[in-house]
């Protein structure tokens, strides 16, 4: 599957329909793009509705939301106005997303508690590189939804993992960014093998075992996906 930002991520939707079996769009609007801190690609309310309509009339029955979410990184929301126009984009997105019967890939970060508390009965989510703390971690597996993890898990995230159950992880790469070594190379979709790996050395499991639960898992969550 790949991931894109409206509307600049409307190419993501022609790829698909060129490339059926090989493509599986998933667009939203990224909590970079909700905020109106100084690195924002642009402050995105205003354009929310027409973002969405996009969605909605452009071959979205076969999409899920892609990277929304809430970044608190003082980077990113340095005001209380721009977390607050984060989670306006972020709710709005979610009940888009119910309304078409879709999962949401969910970025968070410095938020993790109040993302999983947001999301609670509004349909099944995937939160993408979760970095917050073991004891969230359980509380999204309780509500049922599920995590994916790229090459860089590989560095940190033993302890995290160990606490999420096999049946709630997915792989990711979210190439070409998160690989194995930061600010060293390129990632790229092959490199899912190395986060496979690593989950089942943490695990105790074969990378077989891994490969086929995490597929299964993704199976579930996406369940409009050809197999």
């Amino acid at each position: 599957m790949l991931s894109g930002f409206l509307p600049a991520g409307r190419h993501l939707l022609v790829r698909s329909h060129r490339y059926p079996d090989l493509v599986a769009p998933c667009l939203g609007l990224h909590p970079l793009q909700a905020a109106g801190g100084q690195h924002s690609v642009r402050p995105q309310v205003t354009t929310f509705t027409s973002a969405l309509l996009t969605l909605k009339i452009r071959g979205a029955y076969r999409c899920r939301d892609a990277s929304i979410g809430l970044d608190f990184t003082p980077w990113c929301a340095p005001t209380q106005q721009d977390r607050d126009d984060q989670m306006k984009v972020f709710i709005g997105q979610l009940d888009i997303a119910m309304e078409m019967d879709l999962p949401v890939n969910v970025h968070s970060r410095s938020a993790a508690k109040v993302t999983i508390d947001t999301m609670r009965r509004r349909g099944e989510a995937l939160l993408h590189n979760f970095s917050g703390k073991p004891a969230a971690a359980l509380e999204a597996v309780e509500a049922g939804f599920f995590f994916s993890f790229p090459p860089a898990v590989c560095r940190n995230q033993d302890r995290l993992i160990q606490r999420i159950p096999l049946d709630h992880i997915c792989l990711e790469t979210d190439s070409p960014a998160l690989g194995l070594h930061k600010n060293v190379s390129r990632n790229e979709p092959a490199n899912i093998a190395l986060s496979c790996s690593y989950i089942a050395k943490v695990k105790g499991q074969t990378p077989e075992t891994v490969r086929d639960v995490t597929t299964q898992n993704a199976y579930r969550l996406f369940s409009r996906a050809s197999r």
